[in-house]
């Protein structure tokens, strides 16, 4: 195979695709969580939190869900504590661990939030697509995600997680 073959493959049409797409959505919906004094990263913390069973998780899952290292969900859940928007809890059956909890004022600023960012993303994503083609990339998203980053899916029992 020569060189010029290489660079034609369309195994990297598809992922220089993905990944443009990915950076550009994300420019398009910052100034959305700004405008809330949020970052995209207390956005996902939040949300995932409070699309959790009690609105929290062990600080080592949303870690695991935000693709954070345990010091990186530390800073992040001490600035949204610091902020009112989560708490930390201890495992009062294993006062090792800890969670993360949102409260009242996380879920009131998501109640915020959550309109603008839907609109956004419906004018940056699902509204620029054919009902088929969201099913379509909602489907592949999901078996990419199911074999990439497993962990992400750790509460995908709990339905409405899974969205």
């Amino acid at each position: 195979m020569t060189v010029q073959e290489l660079f034609d493959d369309p195994r990297l049409t598809v992922a220089g695709l993905l990944f443009e797409a990915h950076s550009g959505l994300l420019a398009k919906l910052e100034p959305t969580w700004n405008a809330h004094g949020l970052s995209g990263l207390d956005l996902n913390a939040l949300m995932r939190l409070s699309r959790s069973p009690g609105h929290r998780l062990r600080m080592s899952d949303l870690a695991a869900q935000t693709e954070l290292s345990t010091s990186g969900v530390t800073r992040l859940v001490d600035r949204l504590a610091k902020a009112g928007l989560v708490e930390r809890r201890l495992d009062p059956a294993d006062r090792r661990s800890a969670y993360a909890a949102l409260t009242d004022a996380g879920a009131h600023r998501l109640e915020q939030v959550l309109p603008d960012y839907l609109a956004a993303l419906d004018r940056w994503l699902t509204g620029l697509l054919t009902p088929t083609q969201l099913d379509g990339l909602i489907t592949a998203l999901r078996v990419l995600r199911d074999v990439t980053n497993p962990t992400a899916t750790a509460l995908a029992d709990t339905p409405h997680l899974d969205r």
